[in-house]
């Protein structure tokens, strides 16, 4: 029997450029593949090649210098073309020149239930890395203790591709996955699903149920509604797709990269889900599929904690979504951001919009000026979490370590106050705030 969560709380927003058909309607083999060491929080990254190497998928780029056992690996053989380093000769990606014709995947031995040889074999195969830790958000430490495991085959945020494509035929790599798990905790391996996905029971796992608006899918919402972490406590969460990799790993030795992205957007001609592999050219996936090559904001992931990215530069892990929307660069309308059009977005009863149930074609530009923090409850609206976010965030801004334990720092990553940064009307950059805050925690704490 499941767990039925009921998140009452939240908010969705209906935008253009849904797909409604959903099927897979093409595939692309990139010839460019990038690894950003961005994408791991926590993850300090040393580069295990230099230019010119050859690689197998699987091999490893980068290595976490606190955890050497923890790597990032390439999602295709090839050749390593270049590390792009920044200021203080921080690196910023690795790209790979893919070679279809080797076909070399880095095989694991993957014949035990040892714990500690599970670990290391999602370590080193770049499995773990793509696993968060809680509190702090960051990528799982192999010594950690974790009480419990979260697995998300869910995703509410806007435009989000459907699970039901992306796990489509993985019911064997779903099961070993949830087996493989159950080894690395004493507690117990939950798999959440929303009612909009048709997933089936996984054996093994404890499945939670989830009604509700965006963010009733979130990792953070559903620890917080079944078992808040506590100081001391440690849980670590990931997606269904991570879940149906590990499976694979240890069906057959090797982890397919592969993935399923959805293009999506009201500047996409017809939205749609490609195969791809992970890491793929921005530019390579875009190809044609633009209504407007100008004044656009290419988001990797969703609106609300997705990053902005160039076509030049790569998808960015999770590795399944690319929003497009216009940048209002040019933007010129009648009262501006005060402007009573019934096109106008908003949450407020004051737009005619809010009433009209249509979708919305929304721009990226702020609309309003950044000011002094407004005690107004707006955050508590949209986040189904038993927290006071407010003297939260105001603890945080002002360091005060012991403050933001009594008010559920260990509950919280960016992810979970990306809808309130939506909603502020002090436009406050509210997923920094808690990120610095949480990288203050961890050094001051451990």
């Amino acid at each position: 029997m499941s767990i039925l969560l009921n998140i009452k709380k939240g908010l969705d927003l209906n935008l253009e450029g849904q797909i409604e058909n959903p099927e897979i309607v093409g595939e692309l083999k990139p010839t460019l593949i990038g690894v950003c060491p961005d994408d791991f929080h926590g993850l300090i990254p040393k580069a295990e090649v230099k230019e010119g190497d050859k690689v197998l998928a699987g091999d490893a780029l980068l290595r976490d210098k606190n955890n050497p056992q923890v790597k990032v690996v390439s999602p295709v053989a090839g050749t390593v073309k270049a590390i792009v380093r920044g200021e203080r000769r921080k690196i910023m990606n690795i790209v790979v020149e893919a070679d279809y014709a080797e076909e070399g995947i880095k095989a694991f031995d993957v014949n035990t239930t040892d714990r500690t040889q599970i670990i290391d074999v999602l370590a080193q195969s770049g499995l773990l890395s793509m696993m968060v830790q809680r509190p702090y958000g960051v990528v799982p430490s192999p010594d950690a203790t974790v009480r419990d495991i979260y697995v998300m085959a869910a995703d509410t945020a806007p435009l989000a591709p459907s699970f039901d494509v992306e796990l489509k035929g993985k019911e064997k790599e779903l099961a070993k996955g949830v087996e493989v798990l159950s080894h690395l905790t004493s507690g117990k391996v939950y798999v959440a699903r929303h009612e909009s996905v048709k997933i089936a029971d996984i054996p093994g796992a404890e499945m939670i149920d989830v009604k509700g608006h965006h963010p009733a899918a979130l990792p953070g919402t559903v620890i917080a509604n079944t078992s808040p972490i506590n100081k001391g406590e440690i849980v670590w969460t990931l997606d269904g797709v991570t879940l149906a990799r590990i499976g694979s790993l240890f069906l057959n030795g090797k982890v397919d990269w592969q993935t399923i992205v959805a293009i999506v957007g009201s500047e996409v001609k017809t939205p749609a889900y490609i195969k791809t592999v992970v890491g793929a050219q921005v530019d390579q996936l875009l190809a044609g599929k633009l209504k407007t090559e100008s004044d656009i904001r290419i988001i990797s992931g969703n609106v609300l904690t997705g990053k902005a990215v160039t076509k030049e530069e790569f998808l960015r892990a999770p590795y399944t979504q690319i929003t497009v929307i216009p940048e209002g660069s040019h933007a010129d309308e009648f009262m501006g951001w005060a402007s009573m059009s019934p096109s106008k977005m908003s949450v407020s009863r004051s737009f005619p919009g809010h009433f009209l149930g249509r979708r919305f074609s929304p721009d990226a530009r702020l609309l309003g000026g950044r000011r002094a923090m407004i005690m107004s409850g707006e955050y508590e609206s949209v986040m189904p979490m038993d927290i006071m976010p407010e003297y939260l965030i105001k603890a945080i801004l002002s360091r005060d370590i012991d403050k933001m334990e009594q008010l559920g720092i260990y509950e919280v990553i960016p992810e979970d106050f990306a809808l309130a940064e939506y909603v502020d009307t002090s436009k406050l950059e509210l997923q920094k705030v808690v990120s610095e805050g949480l990288d203050f925690m961890k050094k001051e704490t451990e």
